[in-house]
């Protein structure tokens, strides 16, 4: 997979287009959520983008710098395209999510509002549940927290 993550401001218009239908195909359409994904938040986020070998986006995740939506990082938009789900482009997503946190960010702690069935998942990263269990959008969400160090 190749990877590119920018500001806003540096995506272009086909990227955007792209990473719009991708969410939109999976979280509203997929997923039955009726719920505004064009938040206003957008703009002042980094966008990571994984392409495959056909030049098709088919990985993406939101990165929300500290003091946005809370005191550290946040990961979240986190989705990958059906057709390439089961060959591990979950897993590499998170890891360069992590590793562009990181990056970007140095030390600073690094949350994201999980699926409560992605639990698991999320803690193979170094993410703890914060919190109890709540409901957004119809899906049950536990809040979970990955401590880094500078």
């Amino acid at each position: 997979m190749r990877w590119t993550c920018l500001p806003f401001a540096e995506l272009g218009v086909q990227q955007l287009y792209d990473v719009l239908a991708l969410r939109s195909e999976v979280f509203v359409v997929e997923q039955q959520c009726v719920f505004l994904d064009i938040d206003g938040l957008d703009p002042q986020t980094w966008h990571l983008l994984g392409h495959g070998a056909d030049g098709r986006l088919q990985a993406y995740a939101r990165l929300i710098p500290p003091g946005l939506k809370g005191p550290g990082a946040l990961i979240g938009r986190v989705v990958t395209a059906p057709l390439a789900r089961g060959g591990g482009s979950g897993r590499a997503l998170m890891a360069q999510a992590v590793a562009e946190c990181a990056r970007l960010w140095p030390g600073q702690a690094i949350t994201l509002h999980a699926q409560a069935h992605l639990e698991r998942f999320y803690a193979g990263f170094g993410f703890t549940p914060v919190g109890e269990p709540y409901v957004e959008d119809g899906i049950p969400h536990i809040e979970m927290r990955k401590e880094t160090s500078a």
